[in-house]
């Protein structure tokens, strides 16, 4: 189905949010777009929502399994107004969004779906997971110019550290289990990446409710949303795999000539497997086995 805008669509949505879990797309423009909707599929989400300019194109198999929601996503905050309108519109129902060119993975998702994990992680009493993006590259720029190769895709094995959130309400002490992370190629080219946009942390899944609305910085307005485990033991987190700041470092005209390889000593091949990451520590599998 096709909208030609998301008022449109919240005005008609069928049976698009009677169930979740809902993935939401947002395409920055055309760069595996396609296999970005794809692997969400495959996860088990049950609908898919594609946020795109109406001159970007989509596969002719996927024009009949996903939403497609024509936006303009060069306007500034047009992700957090599309997200919370969607939340305000569907409150209940689990909901993750992300980008084109990245891929979620959680522990043991290939052989067991969103569902299922979203259930466990409910029955915690969570209604929110906190994601690491984690950056994916190119191992050769000369082949993959745009940084961008499934095929040939690197991460980097060590070099992420949390600090303390800062609370602007109470200076004397942080944010109670709340960490800001940093990492990849955010921290390695810092110069090139504004100090808000530093961060790798992302809360990508997150369970709707009224009154809930997503803040620039991928947090939420609900401080509980934010944090990364319950006050009794460690949650499930969650990692995305993600092509976005390598595509754009190499877009970006202030950056891309000093750029000429993204490898470094501690660069690593992607196996596209969860073990990887829970073996790298890059995300959590706390009760769940």
């Amino acid at each position: 189905m096709q909208f030609d805008s998301l008022d449109a669509f919240l005005a008609n949505p069928g049976t698009a949010l009677d169930k979740g879990p809902i993935a939401m797309v947002f395409a920055e423009d055309t760069v595996e777009l396609d296999t970005t909707i794809r692997h969400h599929q495959h996860l088990g989400f049950r609908s898919v929502l594609v946020f795109m300019s109406r001159i970007f194109p989509l596969a002719p198999d996927l024009t009949g399994e996903v939403i497609r929601i024509d936006d303009d996503l060069t306007d500034e905050g047009a992700t957090e107004r599309a997200v919370n309108a969607v939340i305000a519109a569907a409150p209940g129902l689990w909901m993750y969004y992300c980008y084109n060119a990245e891929y979620l993975f959680y522990p043991f998702c290939e052989t067991r779906n969103v569902s299922e994990m979203l259930a466990f992680h409910s029955e915690e009493r969570r209604d929110a997971m906190l994601t690491y993006v984690i950056d994916l590259y190119a191992r050769d720029l000369h082949r993959a110019p745009d940084a961008v190769s499934l095929d040939e895709a690197c991460l980097d094995k060590s070099g992420y550290y949390a600090l303390a959130r800062h609370d602007p309400d109470n200076h004397n002490h942080p944010k109670e289990r709340q960490l800001d992370f940093y990492g990849g190629l955010r921290w390695r080219y810092e110069e090139h990446i504004p100090q808000k946009r530093r961060k790798i942390d992302r809360i990508a899944l997150f369970r709707a409710s009224k009154g809930l609305t997503l803040r620039e910085n991928h947090t939420f307005s609900d401080e509980e949303y934010n944090t990364y485990a319950c006050p009794w033991h460690n949650n499930l987190t969650a990692a995305i795999v993600s092509f976005r700041t390598a595509k754009a470092l190499k877009k970006n005209p202030g950056s891309t000539f000093d750029i000429h390889g993204f490898t470094w000593h501690n660069s690593t091949p992607f196996e596209w497997h969860s073990r990887q990451l829970l073996d790298l520590g890059l995300m959590e599998p706390g009760q769940w086995f």
